[in-house]
């Protein structure tokens, strides 16, 4: 996923109950008239309560790739469509690693494999219903896999597993906007309530594969396509009062939810609004203030709000330093001259001074400096680095230095070179660390110009856009990067694998398409030795490194600010941010 862990693990219907209660937990953040303490979030719920009433107000600083639970790719997203989208499986409510267990969600249990796992049934709970009180069927899941697949003139954003792995038995489908009446015949719903899945090769992951918002149901009769963000139909808590493109949405009450059929959700709030596109700046202060509830992009506070936040008590108590999980690195593309040499990305890997890149987001309250793909949160990591330079400073350093330039002069650039990299105009953070990388690499010669686009737009319009990176020499793009799920698969496939390149919505940034690295990344998911997969993802790991195809700059922490007024705050670690499921306002 793109972006932007308690030590304890307790039964599902027990955390569930902890989450939305008024007695257990971590009071830290003033309940009881405890003052506020710093990780409290981290560690346990963070006002606990089942308050009912008033207001949830989340701000943004950009626009989310899309609301349409079929259609999104951000982190974030995936959190909060929960509210309205249900997917077959999804992540336990619970703070750190209790937040990694699966439980089942739309489905009535988790799946059933066979055919040595190729097959993969689910069964949905009866009685279920839209917002619009018309009933749910595994159809309408069916539907749902068929437009965020099957359909990337439309639906560009969100991985394509699914496509991938699905048996090809019907290669002329074209997408249900395309072809109205073909058939995914690797899809069944032989009853309303039945689902089974037909892979290409066994899958081991595969419930968490449809804990995507993917699998959230879609009534192929009320979508209208790219403007089914304007009026989704919900089959979670909330549902959507008014959505307006580019400014925010309202989600209020869903009258045919039934908490009978759902134990993990809560209607708390009257209504939920997210507001897009306030300055990162602005949304700090108004969660200092009180006057918003939460971040929702859970990216963190800007560099520029942390020094004063963390020299006052008071607002410190506020903070949870969450480890996101998440990568934080620059890609280098494998198709911009004139990195399509190894030795001009390998150049990029001594120069950049890391520590430089740590220091311009407000040092290590923003992440650990980063050797590796894999984060140490992510099964399968290794601890290894194969471009070391003393104390991580690039070019700063002689050795740095001299390894860099003789990498530029195998590529046949001694004098260095001019490209450009991108970042988001909205997140100020990775705006500093590209200049930071700027300033790196210029003292090899290598001239970096700084391009800035819209998150709402980074992937399906810019750096997400083969053509238009190639076009705008888009050599060098930030990026940050979070599992799909909590293994080496679930992190590296969709970043590394050349059969993940899309036109539009691409995450492979660095257009890696190396034949062995995708072929081991198909063998290891195929295999159902658990220990196996675990050693495979560290192996790929460093054979993909040493292609040089991105710069790992940071394993991701981000400092998030709990207002007094949020009820049910903890992280969860299977987003690496706040868990959007159950909070309320007091």
């Amino acid at each position: 996923m793109r972006r932007s862990k308690t030590t304890f693990v307790l039964a599902g219907a027990a955390v569930a109950a902890l989450v939305v209660s008024g007695c257990g937990g971590n009071g830290g953040g003033g309940t009881a008239g405890k003052a506020p303490t710093f990780n409290a979030g981290i560690t346990g719920v963070v006002n606990p309560s089942d308050n009912e009433g008033g207001t949830v107000v989340y701000q943004l600083s950009s626009t989310p790739d899309s609301m349409d639970p079929g259609n999104t790719y951000y982190a974030f997203m995936w959190n909060f469509s929960r509210v309205y989208a249900r997917a077959l499986t999804t992540y336990q409510p619970a703070p750190g690693k209790g937040g990694l267990k699966l439980i089942p969600d739309l489905a009535a249990g988790l799946g059933k494999s066979s055919d040595n796992g190729k097959t993969w049934t689910y069964h949905i709970r009866p009685g279920l219903k839209y917002s619009d009180g018309t009933p749910i069927t595994t159809k309408d899941v069916k539907y749902a896999i068929e437009r965020s697949n099957y359909a990337p003139e439309v639906m560009s954003n969100g991985p394509t597993y699914f496509n991938a792995y699905l048996v090809n038995n019907t290669p002329e489908y074209q997408g249900p906007y395309k072809d109205k009446t073909g058939d995914l015949k690797s899809i069944e719903t032989p009853d309303d309530t039945t689902i089974v899945f037909h892979l290409s090769q066994p899958f081991a992951d595969f419930d968490y594969l449809v804990s995507s918002p993917q699998t959230a149901p879609v009534p192929q009769a009320k979508d209208n396509g790219a403007d089914y963000v304007k009026n989704v139909i919900s089959s979670g808590s909330y549902m959507f009062q008014s959505y307006q493109d580019g400014k925010g949405a309202t989600l209020v009450r869903n009258p045919h939810w039934s908490a009978s059929s759902d134990t993990i959700r809560k209607q708390l709030p009257d209504k939920i609004t997210v507001q897009f596109n306030i300055a990162q700046t602005t949304v700090d202060q108004n969660l200092i203030a009180g006057n918003a509830t939460l971040d929702i992009a859970g990216a963190g506070i800007a560099a520029q709000s942390q020094a004063a936040t963390l020299s006052n008590p008071t607002q410190k108590g506020h903070l949870d330093d969450a480890q996101s999980g998440a990568l934080a690195y620059v890609a280098i593309s494998t198709a911009v001259k004139p990195f399509d040499n190894v030795h001009c990305r390998k150049a990029m890997e001594y120069a950049v001074d890391k520590v430089s890149a740590q220091t311009a987001t407000g040092g290590d309250i923003h992440g650990d400096i980063a050797t590796t793909i894999l984060p140490p949160t992510v099964s399968g990591h290794v601890k290894y680095d194969l471009y070391k330079t003393p104390g991580y400073k690039g070019a700063n350093s002689p050795e740095g230095l001299a390894a860099a330039k003789s990498e530029l002069q195998q590529c046949g650039h001694p004098g260095g070179f001019s490209t450009n990299i991108s970042a988001r105009s909205d997140r100020p953070n990775e705006i500093a660390i590209a200049q930071a990388v700027q300033a790196s690499l210029k003292k090899v010669g290598v001239n970096v110009g700084i391009q800035q686009y819209p998150s709402g737009k980074y992937f399906t319009d810019a750096a997400g856009a083969p053509a238009f990176a190639h076009s705008h020499g888009l050599g060098l793009m930030m990026m940050a990067w979070a599992a799909d799920w909590p293994d080496g698969y679930g992190f590296l496939q969709q970043i590394i694998d050349g059969t993940a390149i899309k036109a539009s919505g691409n995450s492979n940034l660095s257009e890696l398409n190396d034949p062995s690295i995708n072929q081991m990344l198909d063998t290891a998911i195929g295999n159902t030795d658990a220990a196996a997969r675990t050693k495979a993802w560290g192996d790929i790991d460093k054979a993909a490194m040493a292609q040089a195809p991105l710069v790992p700059l940071l394993y991701r922490k981000d400092p998030l600010y709990r207002p007094d007024q949020a009820t049910n705050v903890y992280v969860t670690e299977a987003y690496g941010m706040y868990d959007y499921l159950n909070v309320g306002v007091k």
